[in-house]
């Protein structure tokens, strides 16, 4: 499995452009290509997606962690691309306008072979889990219904290997030691304290980033 970071608070690769926001590209064997999160801004969104090569009509999905502007703005923009692609959003999510196939999600779902949902937590946020031949990377946005409850969640799909997006203030770390990759990005407020308990597992995020899951 391959996770392209597209949008994100830092630059990891010279180039692209950083933003407050969050949207990350996952690609994979026997799956369609899904992007999740668009960020805050739709040139910026595409801008980064050219310089990474990444064509818009290459993705058959698009998962939308929840409603807040920092990761839907660059959606009407990257529909105006694509239009054809299926979006999965969270049930209090407003309906994109141009979206043509849209699904709103409620409980826990499979959305295709091996990729789930874990549903609308706390009425807020849904997070992306998918199984890799290492255990389930899970994908998450901000976090906001806790990282304890998305793992939690994210556990009914199998082993949990990576955590990989935005942790938010999360700061009960123990709740990560069982996890072998942690890349804390976006809104994360702990970095550091999450880099300096767990050195081994911890990666740095930043737009350009690929975290390859073998």
């Amino acid at each position: 499995m391959k996770i392209t970071l597209i949008y994100d608070n830092e630059v990891y690769t010279e180039g692209l452009k950083s933003d407050w926001g969050f949207s990350c590209l996952i690609e994979g064997e026997n799956m369609p290509s899904i992007l999740f999160d668009t960020g805050a801004n739709g040139s910026l969104l595409l801008h980064n997606m050219e310089k990474l090569t990444i064509d818009p009509l290459s993705i058959d999905m698009v998962f939308i962690s929840h409603a807040h502007w920092d990761h839907t703005g660059g959606l009407s923009s990257f529909l105006n691309k694509n239009k054809e692609v299926k979006i999965y959003i969270p049930g209090s999510c407003p309906e994109p306008r141009d979206g043509i196939e849209i699904i709103k999600v409620v409980e826990p779902l499979e959305i295709c072979n091996g990729v789930f949902s874990t549903g609308e937590l706390k009425g807020v946020e849904q997070s992306l889990a998918a199984k890799t031949e290492k255990g389930l990377a899970v994908i998450v946005g901000c976090s906001h219904p806790g990282v304890e409850n998305i793992l939690k969640s994210a556990s009914q799909f199998g082993s949990l290997y990576a955590l990989i997006g935005g942790l938010h203030g999360f700061s009960q770390f123990d709740g990560i030691k069982g996890l072998e990759l942690v890349c804390p990005c976006h809104c994360t407020q702990f970095k550091s304290a999450i880099r300096s308990l767990y050195p081994k597992k911890y990666i740095d995020g930043g737009a350009g980033k690929i975290i390859n899951i073998d």
